[in-house]
């Protein structure tokens, strides 16, 4: 992705925005992110509402689909500072936080940041590295901050982590464990594209001669502030917010169920139907914004007894069953207007 210059693409200041605003930046930051990534629209949008909800996403899917390729393309658009780190089984701590290195011109130890100090992580091939680096991850990616040598120094705000994972290669991976994996926000799968969309990228690249794709910069760090700022003012009843503890509740007692999702899946499912809906227009939300976001919330919070492993349950079909067991609440009649 080349350098775009800022008079040719003028930055757009986004100080003050209304929930209602949101879809209009939205819909401008995935325009840009679709001109490299195609025919994604409604992953892509997932991965913007993790991004909106001040979450964490994990990208688990086959090789070559894109993954790494949306990272940069977010990053570029949304005007954060990038920065990717290749997961291997000999990566330490201190090359993703940094490490303090003596400087003899001054005689004392200066500290020089590693790649987690960005405003766009791309953790590529998360499940590679060894717990001890992941662990690394999760307090940057929990507490905003990394502890080096007994100091702790702050990332930068916003700070997101894309992490990703192949779903198929096992060998020579360390599994993300229960507890990283709940620190992720979503997880989602951008899945083959159809043959016509696989001839689009092809034609895209025959069309531009060189493999960069050009990503206009839509807002910066501070702008994306205020879109999350206006995604908190977004308005969930309390049938809303009932409905998606039930969900969460009902994963935990599903027969294929060993350990189901723990309390921080039903506020995810909050946080991203909030920003879901700001997506769409709606300064509020409504039952089929928790629904869209249900599988990518609290499927990779679920796990399944160990006797069925070898059957077809997994943690997408617990949540389909439980969005079709438990009772939807009403839209508010008073709520109107946005788009559906």
């Amino acid at each position: 992705m080349n350098d775009v210059d800022p008079s040719t693409h003028p930055v757009e200041p986004l100080q003050l925005l209304e929930p209602a605003q949101v879809a209009g930046f939205a819909e401008r930051v995935l325009d840009e992110v679709a001109r490299a990534v195609v025919g994604k629209r409604e992953v892509l949008s997932l991965v913007l509402a993790g991004i909106l909800a001040k979450g964490h996403v994990l990208l688990e899917d086959f090789p070559g689909l894109g993954k790494t390729l949306a990272a940069r393309s977010f990053a570029g658009a949304l005007g954060l500072e990038f920065s990717r780190a290749q997961f291997t089984p000999d990566l330490l701590p201190a090359d993703l936080t940094g490490s303090y290195v003596y400087d003899q011109r001054r005689a004392e130890f200066e500290f020089r940041p590693g790649p987690v100090f960005a405003g766009l992580l791309l953790a590529d091939e998360v499940n590679r590295t060894p717990p001890k680096t992941q662990a690394a991850l999760l307090e940057a990616m929990q507490e905003g901050q990394v502890t080096v040598e007994g100091k702790t120094h702050l990332l930068p705000s916003p700070f997101h982590v894309l992490a990703t994972a192949n779903p198929v290669e096992y060998e020579g991976t360390y599994p993300l464990p229960e507890a990283q994996l709940d620190r992720f926000l979503l997880r989602v799968a951008f899945g083959y594209p159809t043959a016509g969309e696989e001839h689009d990228v092809l034609r895209r690249r025959l069309d531009r001669q060189r493999e960069e794709v050009d990503i206009a910069q839509v807002t910066d760090a501070a702008g994306l502030a205020a879109a999350q700022a206006a995604v908190e003012r977004v308005v969930v009843d309390e049938s809303v917010a009932r409905y998606c503890v039930d969900l969460a509740v009902a994963t935990r007692s599903h027969s294929d169920v060993l350990t189901g999702a723990s309390p921080r899946g039903s506020l995810g499912l909050v946080l991203t139907a909030r920003a879901w809906a700001a997506i769409r227009g709606r300064d509020f939300v409504v039952p089929e914004d928790v629904k869209v976001v249900s599988r990518a919330v609290l499927a990779h919070r679920i796990t399944v007894r160990p006797d069925l492993w070898m059957t077809e349950a997994s943690g997408s079909r617990v949540v389909d069953s439980v969005l079709a067991s438990v009772e939807t609440p009403r839209t508010l009649e008073a709520h109107r207007g946005g788009r559906p």
